[in-house]
């Protein structure tokens, strides 16, 4: 998260708006946040450009939730969803909604590697299908599409790990999903955007916490809200709009990527494994000659004061996740030391 938002979190946590407690004591029904919830619904639909006909949705059980919730709120048992298959997310997505008696129709899968995402326009969608379902940004595998799929049918996708990172058409979706904890805020919260006409259809047993036309018009409230998440979400909008919009998180983004993957296709001791059209600019995957040195690089790279560098445990290697409050710095702070790494072990 941005050094500035939790410092500002920090000096509020006690006494939010002079009431003497924190934003996490504060009643969710209180004239407070409910104005706190409705200036980061505000900032939400003004930075991403929500048209008027979507719903914003704040949500609990983060994106895993909406595995579920999608399928409850658009289908009923023995209807077709489409998916597109690129990595273990879209996997997770395609493995819940067979629980509800869908036929999960994977229209393009790209295993067994997943160094690619399907090329634009080579796959067709089921006839009657209610929806295709795809991952923008697979974290694992360090996969992201260039472009956003084309479909008669409406395209629903899971954005949580590039959801801010860049500007986004909401009109080419039918509903836009995000758990927020990769540059939203904290784990715990989701973001959910949804068409209108696509809501009021839920199945009969339907959790009403997932049932979007009914936190739609609870704004969100129906239950106790994840007050803290929402607060914050308003507060890391509110700085992204002081970095420039999602243009400028784009132009910041790009940067960083385009920096860390010069330097390991430059270097002949580092590789990354996705295809140069398929890299995401929010996870970047990477590989040493010798594997066996990868707990010592983790190791001496904790040291050094850079962390969470492990890969996957599913697929080895390392990783790093340059999310949108990354700077610039840690990122050519990774490149010198993984210079020296292989100076002296290469």
């Amino acid at each position: 998260m941005p050094l500035e938002v939790l410092e500002s979190a920090r000096d509020e946590l006690t006494d939010w708006l002079g009431s003497g407690m924190s934003v996490m004591e504060v009643s969710h029904r209180g004239k407070d946040f409910v104005a706190c919830a409705a200036e980061t619904e505000r900032l939400l639909r003004e930075l991403v450009g929500v048209p008027d006909d979507y719903r914003v949705l704040f949500l609990q059980g983060g994106e895993t939730g909406q595995f579920a919730a999608l399928p409850y709120n658009f289908t009923a048992p023995g209807d077709t969803v489409d998916f597109l298959a690129t990595g273990q997310w879209s996997a997770k997505a395609i493995k819940e909604a067979k629980k509800f008696g869908v036929q999960a129709n994977v229209v393009a899968d790209t295993r067994p590697d997943y160094v690619k995402v399907p090329e634009e326009g080579s796959f067709t969608t089921t006839p009657g299908a209610r929806y295709l379902h795809y991952t923008a940004n697979e974290t694992i595998g360090g996969l992201t599409y260039p472009y956003v799929p084309e479909a008669d049918i409406p395209v629903v996708t899971d954005m949580s790990s590039m959801m801010l990172s860049q500007p986004v058409d909401v009109a080419k979706f039918g509903a836009i999903t995000a758990g927020t904890q990769k540059n939203m805020g904290p784990a715990g919260l989701a973001v959910v955007i949804v068409r209108d006409d696509l809501i009021g259809h839920a199945r009969p047993d339907t959790p009403s916490i997932w049932d979007y036309k009914l936190m739609a018009d609870a704004d969100s409230m129906l239950n106790t809200p994840p007050t803290f998440g929402i607060y914050l979400l308003g507060k890391i909008l509110a700085w992204v709009q002081s970095q420039g919009g999602l243009a400028g998180m784009a132009k910041r983004n790009e940067e960083k990527a385009s920096a860390l993957y010069s330097f390991i296709d430059g270097s002949g001791y580092y590789s990354n494994p996705v295809e140069p059209g398929s890299r995401s600019r929010m996870n970047v995957p990477f590989l040493q000659a010798n594997p066996e040195l990868d707990k010592q690089f983790v190791a001496e790279a904790a040291s050094a004061g850079l962390t969470n560098l492990a890969g996957h445990r599913s697929v080895g290697g390392m990783r790093a996740s340059i999310y949108n409050a990354m700077s610039l710095d840690g990122v050519n702070a990774l490149i010198e030391f993984m210079k020296e790494f292989e100076r002296t072990h290469g």
